[in-house]
């Protein structure tokens, strides 16, 4: 926050101008991160143990759809709680839009768990598996479409430090736009063949976990 500043209007009595405010991040990203760890965390809650203990090799291992959609969602809310650290090592000031799309945002990451039960009980069931698919994508993408949104506007109103470059700017943003069209196509493809589907939101998260070129500001000359 910065002082005020002494003003004289047209009428010639001297006035204190408001003292302007920066609202620095650290309370948004501090926020942000314990909503993703209690999510992440929610989601073994998903995994019930087997009722049937007379085999219990046999229930553990029938259990694999859930500890796959475990698995798949525990990295797909690492690798964006990883690129929300990099969005915020740029964005350097929270308005109140910019808090509101991270709400929105935490909103959708912290529906996951519901997403993945659903997506194991159906592939336990046999019943249902497309349809659950493309539930589980259709979350995913609400999660992208949320933190492009945050970028977005951070990009547009200049809320980024002066650090980072055009270029790392221009690559920051092509990835995470296509993680829209990357997350729409596997929920999509679930609603033909949910094997695929599945596998196209996967290997989304084995590319999203590799560095971004230029995501790290460098000072400029």
């Amino acid at each position: 926050m910065t002082g005020g500043q002494l003003l004289r209007p047209s009428g010639g009595k001297i006035v204190e101008e408001a003292p302007s405010v920066s609202r620095d991040t650290a309370r948004l990203v501090g926020f942000s991160d314990g909503v993703f760890a209690i999510t992440i965390t929610l989601l073994v809650l998903a995994i019930r143990p087997p009722t049937d203990y007379r085999n219990l090799a046999h229930s553990l291992a029938a259990l694999w759809p859930s500890y796959l959609a475990y698995a798949v969602t525990f990295l797909f809310i690492g690798q964006v709680w990883v690129n929300h650290h990099v969005m915020f090592d740029h964005i350097r000031v929270a308005d109140r839009l910019v808090l509101l799309f991270n709400t929105l945002l935490l909103m959708a990451v912290a529906f996951l768990p519901f997403a993945t039960s659903v997506l194991a009980g159906a592939m336990r069931s046999g019943h249902g598996e497309r349809t659950a698919v493309f539930f589980y994508g259709t979350a995913f993408f609400l999660t992208a479409l949320t933190f492009n949104a945050v970028w977005r506007y951070g990009c547009r109103h200049r809320l980024l430090n002066e650090a980072l470059d055009e270029a790392g700017a221009a690559a920051i943003r092509r990835r995470f736009r296509l993680a829209l069209g990357w997350l729409a196509a596997g929920a999509l493809l679930g609603m033909a063949e949910h094997i695929v589907g599945l596998a196209v939101i996967a290997a989304f998260n084995a590319f999203y976990w590799r560095p971004i070129k230029g995501e790290s500001p460098r000072p400029r000359t």
